[in-house]
């Protein structure tokens, strides 16, 4: 039985790796071992950093909020309790974008759930 020569689809390969490693420096963009290596690296990194971006942007809404709470005097924990209360459903993201570019409205949004977040403390407390 003759042996079978992989010519095309290993020139294609070769060619679809070098092409994903073309704007690596140095070994790692002529060599195809290395660079099928760096390539393989890459994207594993870039499959762990979409999630890690989501938990990023998450944690920079979050410091955002709460600096906008500290600056009208209340806490991010008794906003988020009072957004949940009065059934506010803003996400983290829109909350923070709404602290950036439009303070009033945010302050709006603050003054309701600290009220509501007092009212239902008094509420425990009584009970």
């Amino acid at each position: 039985m003759p042996r079978v020569r992989k010519g095309a689809a290993r020139a294609q390969k070769r060619k679809r790796i070098m092409d994903l490693a073309s704007g690596y420096q140095n070994s790692k963009r002529h060599s195809f071992w290395r660079a099928r290596l760096a390539v393989v690296r890459a994207g594993v990194y870039a499959y762990r950093d979409r999630r890690q971006r989501k938990r990023d942007m998450r944690s920079l809404w979050i410091v955002r909020i709460t600096a906008a709470c500290q600056m009208r005097g209340t806490r991010y924990s008794v906003l988020m309790n009072g957004l949940r209360q009065t059934g506010i459903l803003l996400n983290r993201k829109m909350l923070s974008e709404i602290a950036i570019h439009d303070p009033k409205t945010f302050d709006a949004i603050v003054e309701k759930a600290v009220k509501a977040s007092k009212a239902n403390k008094g509420a425990v407390k009584a009970a």
